[in-house]
């Protein structure tokens, strides 16, 4: 069998005609599963909300369809690399010709992609994250040299999950530029801080949707993703977030905030919120929350949320909230779980209990008071609030920006090919592929790049208004200090009638552990457990990795995430 493009030949036997045909069929099927490769990483994806998806939930499927594309392609590789062997045809490996498949660009795609899929393998992401993260930009070399492999023509496969995640990818460089106001920070004694942030009050996220927060002053290329514990409808211009200092962009965090002379302003910028559709905790007759350290976050958002839902005179579904701590301290951590504005009557027909277990203390520590810290930062005329970064009408201008930017890059590219590329070759297929496929790629994100940017501007002086508002709000420059105890130490002076309320439902257990399975032994809770969920959140590292998948909240869904190991 005679096998060739371009000026050589290469004369086959049977089996490695065979060999080369299954290698041709194992690239052309890796090219197909890139099509879906890049969807489940598109964040601001109007896509996955179709099939009730978020980018958080369906990174599974992005790291199934890594795996598969890179087992095809590395197989693919070492197919031809078999053939060119065995016929004494080695040489073909340094080819890159100028029209046609160039073997080179392939060789150097497939490097591209094997380093970054060596990181991504659990034991060495989990050890070292941040390598993962950096190697994973790797990507950018293997979409341009894979382009460069195929030509522009066969890569338009995988072009429309590329395509869409190139518009979200631009539209976040841009949200990320901008510089955020940061109002204030409450500093608790448990080494851990909340971060209150302006919000345009057209905002609305759902509970335990996530933010990307970035502080240049710790680092300018590493961005946390961390749980945001308000809720939208009770906090209309704040959002704020919770940061257990644990890894050591958290700890730096702390130490800025709590040092006896704290910063007078934080430069923060912010990604998010992202989060579920929407959420199903009114479905069911109770709800059983079981959190470890400072993965109770996720569910200070869902009670702030059934405490505006029992408001409106919707039924709630009844709340246990089982929480483990290190130490007492830690227990500071509830008090977030009432947002500052609350009333009596607001939580007055809530039912809540919270099971709160210090592992590491026999009893309550009354020797000292601990003390709650209230951080005012300066405003800065830069600063703006979070808010969606195409309006309250999003999803029209991010149509309306995939649909124009590829409009616009047809037309160019009629143009480009008429009167650049025509009067060179006549169709006689001289021009290089490589060149081709150079332009076509500069040209696709020069159009998206533009269109994006206007887009992204004309919101953006849509805003102007509004940011100007909140930036005339005068904001506190002090830094307040003020008394605190543990709220639940019996000799504590209680502060108000909802705080009274509050601390009545939390009965804390000193020296112990959740026993989750003598628990769920009792007949009640049996009973109680085939109508409600249980959802166990990690304390990993403050969400300084990955953050968890939110669960599934199905009717009588159990979801088993362990608690992490450095509470015990």
């Amino acid at each position: 069998m005679i096998n060739g493009s371009g000026p050589g030949l290469i004369c086959f036997g049977r089996w490695e005609a065979k060999l080369n045909y299954a290698a041709l069929w194992l690239g052309v099927v890796g090219n197909i599963c890139l099509v879906f490769l890049f969807f489940p990483v598109t964040r601001g994806s109007s896509v996955l909300p179709l099939f009730g998806l978020t980018s958080e939930s369906s990174i599974k499927y992005h790291i199934w369809l890594g795996h598969i594309v890179m087992t095809l392609l590395t197989a693919h590789g070492l197919c031809f690399i078999i053939c060119w062997a065995a016929t004494h045809q080695i040489s073909e490996m340094l080819k890159w010709d100028k029209v046609g498949v160039s073997i080179v660009a392939g060789e150097l795609a497939l490097l591209s992609g094997l380093v970054l899929w060596t990181t991504t393998f659990p034991r060495i992401r989990r050890k070292m994250f941040e390598l993962f993260f950096y190697t994973h930009h790797l990507y950018i070399l293997f979409v341009i040299f894979f382009i460069l492999h195929v030509g522009i023509i066969y890569a338009c496969i995988m072009l429309p999950g590329f395509y869409l995640f190139l518009v979200d990818r631009y539209l976040r460089f841009l949200l990320s530029r901008q510089s955020i106001r940061l109002d204030f920070a409450r500093v608790l004694p448990c080494e851990t801080v909340e971060l209150n942030f302006s919000k345009s009050p057209g905002l609305s996220y759902t509970p335990m949707s996530i933010v990307f927060i970035n502080v240049p002053s710790i680092s300018k290329l590493q961005w946390h993703p961390f749980t945001v514990s308000s809720n939208s409808n009770m906090d209309h211009d704040k959002l704020s977030v919770v940061v257990k200092s644990e890894g050591s962009w958290t700890k730096k965090l702390y130490q800025m905030l709590s040092c006896p002379s704290p910063v007078t302003r934080l430069e923060v910028s912010v990604e998010g919120p992202y989060g579920p559709a929407s959420t199903t905790f009114m479905r069911h007759d109770m709800l059983v929350m079981v959190s470890g350290g400072s993965g109770i976050t996720p569910f200070i958002s869902i009670i702030r949320d059934l405490i505006f839902m029992t408001k409106l005179g919707f039924k709630s579904p009844s709340i246990l909230l089982v929480c483990a701590f290190k130490n007492s301290s830690c227990l500071t951590i509830l008090d977030l779980l009432l947002p500052i504005s609350i009333t009596l009557s607001d939580i007055s027909s809530l039912d809540l209990q919270i099971e709160a277990y210090v592992t590491r203390e026999e009893g309550p520590i009354s020797e000292h008071q601990d003390q709650l810290r209230l951080l005012c930062f300066k405003p800065n005329m830069t600063d703006v609030p979070i808010s969606e970064i195409l309006g309250p009408n999003s999803w029209l201008w991010l149509g309306g920006i995939i649909s124009s930017s590829f409009i616009i890059f047809l037309l160019f590219l009629g143009l480009l090919t008429r009167y650049y590329i025509y009067p060179i070759d006549h169709n006689s297929n001289i021009y290089s592929t490589s060149a081709r496929a150079l332009l076509n790629m500069l040209l696709l994100c020069v159009c998206i790049a533009t269109t994006a940017s206007v887009a992204f501007l004309w919101n953006k002086k849509g805003r102007a208004l509004e940011v100007k508002q909140i930036q005339n709000v005068d904001a506190p420059t002090a830094m307040m200090t003020s008394s605190y105890s543990s709220s639940y130490n019996s000799e504590r002076e209680l502060e108000s009638l909802p705080h009274q309320s509050f601390v009545d439902a939390t009965k804390v257990h000193y020296g112990k552990r959740p026993n989750l399975k003598t628990m769920t032994q009792t007949n009640n809770f049996k009973a109680t457990i085939l109508l409600c969920i249980v959802a166990m959140f990690a304390s990993v590292s403050a969400m300084e990795m990955a953050p968890l998948p939110a669960p599934s909240l199905a009717t009588g869904a159990v979801v088993a995430l362990p608690i992490s190991g450095a509470i015990l």
